[in-house]
Order: structure tokens, then sequence, then C-alpha cells
């Protein structure tokens, strides 16, 4: 790999940014990735209307700036600046993602590393500087269905916690395999997304990292969660102003992976998957409405990335 001339990583990796309505932190998150001396920068705007992508383009110059005209969604977005790019490494990250010092190096190295890995993510936090469980396993019947209606209302429960692989949370130094890592930023080897299609655009935003990591296991590639790299992800910038919108477009997501990934005979099960996740978007909505409805304090933003 070429390095930048800081020792950072660079020729070898591109960058690209899926940008909506994220104010002043795309042209930050920019600044950020330009620190780590990237061979190029593509952002690819999703109809954005807050002056977000010229103010990017009038701070960095030599960004390039993709304006489909209209919200492509998160997946179909991240495709089109893929295809811009002509680097063997890609990181694809959300705008609202501040890259640590060094941390595309890592996930660089650690794809180089293992031939046979194709996607590798950083561990995450929040900006206050709390982990995110960006790293997680597919969860079986029983732990999707305890994490989807108990984990609302009780985040601390035995189905999340084996879900979101919580004793992660110990080690920040192992790189391992894990069954898929979070979509809001990661490096993927060009070669890997390109021999599964990329992502599958029939998902607006949401559990497409999911859909991604599963066929990118399914064609023989693994996925790394690398936690020596680190990113602070701010969350919801932009799904805030459409919070119920996007509790929809997250359940739809859900029920689209259901119906994708089960197999066999459990596929007569679906109908009571899809209850369930219907029961699950009506709790989360009364949810956001008991946190944000008049006289009341507490978030009022939508689901983060992936769930």
């Amino acid at each position: 790999m070429t390095d930048g001339p800081d020792g950072s990583a660079g020729a070898g990796v591109a960058a690209v940014v899926v940008n909506y309505e994220s104010g002043d932190e795309l042209a930050a998150c920019v600044a950020g990735l330009q620190r780590e001396h990237p061979a190029e920068i593509v952002v690819v705007d999703n109809g954005s209307e807050d002056g977000s992508v010229r103010r990017c383009r009038e701070r960095f110059p030599g960004v390039v700036a993709i304006v489909p005209g209209r919200n492509l969604g998160y997946g179909a977005a991240a495709n089109r600046g893929v295809a811009a790019t002509s680097s063997d490494l890609v990181l694809v990250c959300n705008p609202d993602l501040l890259v640590s010092p060094g941390a595309v190096r890592e996930l660089a190295d650690a794809l180089a590393g293992d031939p046979r890995a194709g996607l590798a993510g950083p561990l995450l936090r929040s900006a206050s500087g709390d982990r995110y469980p960006s790293a997680r396993r597919f969860p079986s019947l029983v732990d999707a269905a305890g994490h989807a209606l108990i984990g609302i209302f009780n985040p601390d429960n035995r189905f999340t916690r084996a879900y979101q692989q919580a004793e992660l949370a110990d080690d920040t130094r192992t790189t391992r395999t894990v069954d898929w890592v979070s979509g809001a930023c990661f490096v993927v080897r060009r070669t890997a997304f390109e021999d599964v299609g990329g992502f599958d655009e029939s998902y607006f935003m949401y559990l497409e990292d999911v859909d991604l990591c599963r066929r990118l296991g399914r064609a023989g590639w693994t996925t790394l969660y690398v936690p020596r790299a680190e990113a602070v992800h701010l969350q919801g910038t932009s799904t805030a102003r459409h919070p119920y919108r996007m509790v929809v477009e997250h359940h739809r997501s859900l029920l689209r992976f259901a119906v994708s990934s089960t197999e066999g005979w459990r596929r007569i099960l679906l109908p009571l998957v899809a209850a369930g996740i219907a029961t699950r978007a009506v709790l989360a909505a009364l949810r956001l409405w008991w946190a944000g409805g008049p006289g009341r304090s507490g978030p009022t933003g939508p689901p983060t990335h992936t769930l």
C-alpha cells in the first residue's frame, strides 16, 4: 500500500461519503478523511437542500460530488460512489462520522493481512465516547424476537446482549471475524464488493449493511471487526428530521431481510415474523411519541443506522 506523506494509508484507499441534509458535519467528515490522505474522496448527495454539498465543495474543491437530484437511498448512493472510484480498497461512511487518526490505515492493514477478508469495520463511539455495538452476529429467531420486542424498552436484556456481542466491549485491541459490522463506516475490498454486486438497492436504508455482509459470507468472504481503528458516529443528524418515516423504513427493511434470509422449514414462520415486525414498528412509534410529545422530554430521533 502507498502511504501518504505522514505515513497514513494513501493511494490504496478511496473514500465515499453518502450525504443527506447533514449540515456542517459533511465538511467536518471530509476534513477528517483528508487527514488520512485517501487517494480520492467522493461525496454522493441524496437530494439535500441544506447547502451542505455546496459548502463542502467550496472548502474542498478537490472532492468529487455526485448529485443525482433525488434520494436514492443509502446503498444505492454508496454503489454509485464506489463505481466512481478506482482504488483497490474503498471506505464507505455516513457524513456524521469522524475517523480517528490512523483508523483508515488500521482497517486497510487488516484487510491486507487476510486475503479472504472482504470488509472491515472499526470500533464506533458516540459523541460522548460510549462504545456503539457496531459488530454483531446474525441473530437466531429466538434472539431476534427477544431483541426486537424487549430491546425497545430494556436494551440490556440477554437477547440483545447476545445479538450485539456485548463481550466485545471488554477487548478493544483484537481483530476478529464477525457476522456483520455497521454500514456507518467500513473499508471494503473492491473485488469482494463487485463479487456480490455491491449493496442491494431494494433496501432504501437500514439493514443494507447486514445484507451485504451476509452475501459476502455466502460468497466466501469474511467480515472483520478492527477495534484498534476508531471513529465517532454522531448519529441521527439528518434522519431525526423524519423520525416516523425512519421507523417505517427500518421495519420495512427488517421484513425484507427476514424474507430474503430465511430458508428451509423456517419460512413457514414468516407470517409470525411479519406480525412481530409490525408490532415492533407500532411500539417504536409509540416510544418516539412518548419521548418527544408535548410536555415530555427525551430522545426524539429515529433508530440508529441499524438495530
